[in-house]
């Protein structure tokens, strides 16, 4: 297609052309159960009733921006199939962490989870020492203990007749970046956590 014409192209006739286009506003995010060593720990933690209700039901509510996931292939160059001529090959794929940010409620329960979820991570010491003490150390868990099974997003159109679900497998938390209060005027919390997974699979 000539340049100039394709820069006279205007946004409704790139519909009528190619067909409707996809828009960022309709997502849903959602966990599936944790373990129970970590529904025990997080109960304790956070003094909450429900967590199984409020991480399958009202966490996903509460997320405000999300990201669908990228991945890239790890290479390496051969010189001498073709002389003059280097090659690449894929040997892994490698996928990126991915941030998730969550309106944080009244109550602050997603971030005391959060919180809780990353300190069970580090706690395998707790029963040797408590936290307070002065000689406290950390002891990490096993990854298979404090691994969500899977998380998923599904990314919709407007009329929910079309959608594409990313599911990662074996995620967790990774870290929680700061969030900042200020004096002045009110504007809602949010935390923003980033999650490392082993893969994810597109439906």
């Amino acid at each position: 297609m000539p340049e100039s014409l394709a820069r006279s192209i205007s946004t409704s006739e790139a519909k009528t052309l190619i067909g409707g286009l996809a828009q960022n506003n309709h997502y849903l995010v959602n966990f599936s159960a944790l373990k129970k060593p970590i529904y025990d720990y997080l109960k304790e933690y956070t003094k909450m009733g429900d967590i199984k209700t409020f991480l399958g039901r009202k966490a996903g509510i509460l997320c405000s921006d999300a990201s669908l996931p990228a991945s890239q292939f790890a290479t390496s160059q051969v010189k001498d199939n073709f002389m003059g001529i280097p090659q690449e090959y894929a040997h892994t794929r490698m996928y990126q962490d991915i941030n998730f940010t969550f309106y944080i409620d009244q109550d602050y329960s997603l971030l005391k989870i959060f919180e809780g979820w990353m300190d069970y991570i580090s706690s395998g010491a707790n029963s040797q020492v408590k936290q307070e003490s002065h000689s406290y150390y950390r002891r990490l868990r096993y990854p298979d203990t404090y691994k969500v099974d899977t998380m998923n997003i599904r990314k919709f159109d407007r009329g929910h007749q079309n959608q594409i679900r990313y599911k990662f497998i074996n995620a967790f938390p990774k870290a929680i970046n700061p969030i900042p209060v200020t004096y002045g005027a009110a504007e809602l919390l949010k935390v923003t956590v980033l999650w490392n997974f082993d893969r994810y699979v597109v439906f």
